[in-house]
């Protein structure tokens, strides 16, 4: 807490909302109790301090880096604008991100300096309310907390919806590497790509913006604004290494099925590339010594791709359903996104349109498929669901991995200085600093994103 306030009146109110806890002694509560000089009392031993303005000018910054970090509770008394500037200075020095509330002129300097800036809208002044950040409408401290949670959760679903889009990347590309590589006809075209990108994933991606907060959003510990971006290494890791690998195999298992039913063995077709695509070809036996024409290996290839395409759609579903939560099980989130539950029908019934149309096979080149091959990429989905729910529990239940515990790492955290006589934040408002903010076992390292 910080005001130009007597010290005497900042302690009661700090002590009255909680900045301050209930049983807690400042140095000259212990100094009064035992009848010794302030001096004579071990400041370390000590979790809550009051500052005073004149204590605070002849302070350098390592000696109030010293009362930062050693004192859980801190209130500054009767400081100037220029030293709720220096006090934030000190806190952002720390690795901490610094919110700032006020309504005064003396407190705009520190507003614009921290990293978020919070503005009385009743009590506050116009030039606090232009060097804020944030505005608080009714002058309500909760409202603050209101705006954490919205934040997180924009945060939160941003991050679901990048993930769920990048997955079928995977399944996307390893066509045509394979394509290359192992020299087989095409299992992925352009077109369904297309239809993929642009068709069954579009709604479904858009619906994760519509998810409600899971029930540990305020509970987490604030994300360090320079490791844990939008987009970082997990996500990828997760997105590509993991899920997205599992849907490549529901594809090109779904493929082979196909292939493998129209007469070609898979070990029949590596390195049949260049045959395959001979269009001045027409007796090319398959794995029985069936001839096949070039428009019948093109029908084949192109109903190949039309597997495919259905597979990603099926693996997809499951994909979507895990995206609704990062740490929490589905079970306990529900599915009462109506808004998902549209794109889970939107996608099924677009991908049953484009295979079944007549006249799609000359169009996009796509060709109805039997039930049983819809039914190929099944087991992948059912996979890909167990995997995540079995991953987001041993992360809920083990957080910290069941080895030896690592150095904890330093985490940010709110820090909230309040720069209003009128205005104190209750502890109970500030995030705890909890187990949260141990290390970690390798799943949540490296797969929660």
């Amino acid at each position: 807490m910080v005001t130009g306030d007597h010290p005497i009146t900042a302690k009661a109110i700090a002590k009255g909302v909680g900045i301050i806890s209930e049983g807690t002694e400042t140095a000259e509560d212990i100094a009064a109790r035992l009848g010794i000089p302030v001096s004579q009392v071990n400041a370390r031993n000590v979790k809550a301090i009051v500052v005073h303005g004149s204590e605070l000018k002849d302070m350098n910054s390592e000696q109030l880096k010293q009362v930062l970090q050693n004192h859980a509770e801190i209130v500054f008394a009767r400081t100037s604008p220029q030293q709720k500037l220096i006090i934030v200075e000190g806190c952002q020095e720390l690795g901490a991100i610094v919110a700032v509330t006020g309504d005064g002129v003396n407190d705009s300097p520190a507003l614009k300096k921290a990293d978020i800036g919070i503005a009385m809208g009743i009590t506050g002044s116009d030039v606090s309310k232009q060097a804020a950040d944030m505005i608080l409408l009714d002058d309500n401290f909760a409202s603050i907390v209101t705006g954490v949670e919205e934040g997180r959760l924009i945060f939160d679903n941003l991050k679901k919806s990048i993930a769920y889009t990048l997955t079928s990347n995977i399944p996307e590309i390893t066509p045509f590497l394979l394509f290359i590589i192992l020299g087989i006809p095409l299992p992925l075209g352009t077109i369904t790509i297309l239809c993929i990108d642009l068709g069954t994933d579009m709604v479904p991606a858009i619906s994760l913006a519509y998810e409600s907060p899971e029930s540990d959003i305020m509970q987490r510990q604030p994300r360090n604004p320079k490791t844990d971006n939008l987009v970082n290494r997990r996500l990828i890791g997760m997105a590509y290494g993991q899920i997205g690998m599992i849907q490549a195999l529901a594809g090109f298992f779904t493929y082979f099925v196909v292939m493998a039913e129209n007469g070609f063995q898979p070990l029949d077709l590596l390195g049949i590339r260049l045959k395959w695509d001979d269009q001045f070809c027409n007796n090319l036996e398959d794995s029985y010594g069936q001839q096949w024409t070039y428009e019948q290996r093109k029908v084949v290839e192109f109903t190949c791709q039309t597997a495919f395409f259905i597979s990603i759609v099926v693996v997809q579903w499951a994909d979507l359903i895990i995206c609704k939560t990062r740490r929490n099980s589905l079970f306990r989130q529900g599915m009462k996104n109506k808004v998902l539950i549209f794109g889970l029908l939107e996608e099924t019934f677009l991908a049953v349109f484009l295979s079944y149309t007549p006249g799609m096979d000359v169009a996009l080149r796509m060709y109805p498929l039997r039930l049983s091959w819809w039914l190929c990429a099944i087991p992948y989905s059912v996979i890909i669901f167990i995997y995540d729910e079995v991953r987001k529990l041993i992360i809920r239940k083990r957080p910290g991995g069941s080895g030896p515990r690592s150095r904890p790492q330093a985490s940010n955290f709110l820090l909230s200085l309040l720069l209003s006589r009128r205005w104190c934040l209750p502890r109970s408002l500030l995030p705890a600093h909890s187990g949260l903010c141990s290390s970690t076992g390798w799943l949540q390292r490296e797969t929660y994103y």
